[in-house]
């Protein structure tokens, strides 16, 4: 089956919520600019999670989902959504880390952020994925956040972020969420 440059197949693609960095206007979007290019990703739109999920920062404002729906002190969380093909998928996946255990990739239901509630008080929604942090850490990091959450990721929210490439080398990122986690929690608000 052939993939259009416009729009992939819907029979070969999968709905991909980003909230963090891969949104626009953020360092890692350029990864979607490229898989739009080259037909592995289209943009669907801006969503938000049927249900309330924990979005925290990590380590350089790194931003997490967090897999607690409902946890008291999260939020419906806006983002992006993506159809993105296998191709676009495996790329997201290493940057995302899946098989280094940074992040999983889970279902989650989203409706469109702009839509109404239907006649009978429902929203319309569909169930994709996102990539949330992993289980391995996931518990403290929404401690060392004071089990507060955010509904966006946002350029306060990114405030300080450190790209990649500028963060200790000598390091693992695993090895930064075990420094951020055990560290003196700071006021998750700033």
């Amino acid at each position: 089956m052939g993939v259009g440059k416009d729009s992939p197949s819907t029979a070969t693609t999968t709905l991909i919520f980003t909230y963090g960095t891969l949104k626009k206007g953020f360092s890692n979007h350029v990864l979607m600019q490229d898989l739009m290019r080259s037909g592995d990703a289209v943009f669907k739109g801006t969503h938000r999670t049927v249900d309330k999920f924990p979005l925290v920062c990590g380590p350089y404002r790194v931003p997490f989902l967090l897999n607690f729906p409902g946890a008291t002190g999260s939020q419906r969380v806006t983002g992006e959504l993506y159809a993105v093909t296998p191709r676009g998928l495996a790329r997201l996946d290493e940057l995302e880390g899946i098989n280094r255990c940074h992040y999983e990739r889970l279902p989650i239901t989203v409706a469109e952020a702009a839509m109404k509630e239907r006649d009978d008080g429902e929203e319309a929604a569909v169930e994709v994925e996102a990539y949330f942090a992993h289980k391995s850490y996931a518990t403290e990091m929404w401690k060392r956040n004071g089990k507060r959450g955010y509904g966006g990721y946002g350029e306060k929210e990114a405030k300080g972020y450190v790209k990649r490439k500028d963060r200790p080398q000598n390091l693992s990122f695993l090895e930064q969420i075990e420094i951020f986690v055990s560290s003196s929690p700071i006021d998750a608000n700033c």
